[in-house]
């Protein structure tokens, strides 16, 4: 006797179009809280059913966060195919971002589906990440051969830190861009895209070939559980981060855990204040040498950079806030702000000295700490990235424009 396979449910115009109400659903929750911090009775609450319904559509979580993604990736995919009409890599980028913030528009006013945010794609397990993955991979090298197309000056390595770098500010704008009225998208879109393209140097400004040196991270005995906890954060998000990870990455027992830190919480909320203390200590670094703004942005930015590959590092990344348990969720996000958006004043400081050209020191301030907190991840598109290359491969770019010679 063989073992009867349930057939696969019919797909027709009610059947999709509840599908994608939970998609819409989904979207929301994954966004608030993670794909580890979301469970199927949420989802289903949002939509009227009970869980054993929505299995119906999706049997586990992670195949409805895997649709979710898949179904962002695919909208991207669209974004791209407006893109690839343009003429010049500088119009495909700036065509990109344009129909990037105007479809944002769309979602923030309800008239266009939501889409999941990517910064939480690392959470998603085997085997539902596989084909979540090799989409974004696709999706990466297309982005790369219209926005960073073959050039001599540009390798492999150099076009995947650009590719990068433009991806990942473009990620990160949705986690800063209710700023703004969603009719002001289209002018953040310009901003964006200028900065982008045509970097921040003053028409006497340089990149220096020496960076500063690094303010010491901080010390003391729990540090490497910190280090551990910090990266295990920033890539399985705050519920994937459980004390037998870390514990299994410093290789000691979930006793010598507990002998170190009270519980995961306390540890987690050390990992941020560790993170906001080295922030801080490279900004009144940056400000103590003086200078003109262009001097002391510069020399901010890439010793953060720097400090993502030291033994200290990294840095934990602005996307680890939206997975944060209730009692971190309220101050944490707001203090990390605060700290991103002081680049604004060397920023200001040097429009109006001439060593930055003028720009809008806000949104400069939001693209330059997208670009740090992207270079954690830098390695994975630029395997040679390491301490000593990096400021050149990820942060030059930045400032002198992404199309600049290499």
């Amino acid at each position: 006797m063989t073992d009867r396979v349930a057939p696969a449910p019919r797909v027709t115009k009610r059947y999709a179009a509840k599908r994608q109400a939970i998609l819409d659903a989904a979207v929301g929750h994954f966004n608030a809280r993670g794909v580890r911090g979301t469970a199927l009775t949420d989802v289903a609450a949002s939509v009227g059913l009970v869980t054993n319904s929505i299995t119906y559509y999706y049997r586990r979580k992670e195949d409805l966060a895997a649709a979710c993604y898949l179904r962002s990736l695919a909208w991207h995919d669209t974004l791209l195919d407006e893109a690839e009409g343009a003429t010049s890599p500088a119009e495909r980028l700036s065509t990109f971002l344009a129909a990037y913030f105007r479809d944002l528009a769309a979602i923030e006013t309800g008239t266009q589906r939501p889409q999941v945010r990517l910064g939480d794609l690392m959470a998603l397990p085997s085997p539902q990440s596989e084909a979540v993955f090799a989409a974004y991979n696709d999706l990466f090298r297309r982005a790369r051969a219209l926005f960073v197309p073959e050039r001599a000056d540009l390798g492999r390595a150099e076009r995947g830190a650009r590719t990068h770098l433009a991806l990942s500010v473009i990620h990160t704008a949705r986690l800063w861009i209710d700023r703004y009225e969603p009719q002001d998208y289209g002018r953040v879109a310009e901003r964006v895209t200028d900065i982008l393209l045509a970097g921040l140097a003053g028409p006497d400004s340089r990149w220096s070939v020496e960076g500063p040196p690094l303010v010491p991270a901080p010390g003391g005995p729990t540090e490497p559980f910190l280090r551990a906890a910090t990266a295990l954060i920033n890539e399985e998000g705050y519920r994937g981060a459980s004390v037998e990870k870390i514990s299994a990455r410093l290789s000691v027992t979930k006793g010598s855990f507990y002998h170190h830190n009270d519980n995961k919480d306390d540890l987690v909320a050390s990992c941020f204040d560790r993170t906001f203390e080295i922030l801080r200590a490279e900004q009144a670094a940056a400000e103590s040498r003086g200078g003109p703004g262009w001097d002391r942005l510069t020399a901010c930015a890439r010793a953060l950079v720097r400090h993502q590959f030291e033994p200290g590092g990294p840095l934990l990344r602005c996307a680890a806030v939206g997975a944060l348990p209730e009692g971190l969720r309220a101050e944490v996000p707001a203090r990390l702000r605060r700290l991103w958006e002081r680049l604004a004043f060397p920023i200001g400081d040097g429009v109006a000295d001439g060593s930055i050209r003028p720009v809008d020191p806000t949104i400069a301030a939001q693209v330059v700490s997208s670009a740090v907190d992207a270079a954690c991840d830098l390695r994975r598109w630029c395997p040679s990235a390491n301490t000593d290359n990096a400021a050149d491969l990820f942060v030059r770019p930045l400032f002198l424009g992404i199309l600049a010679p290499q």
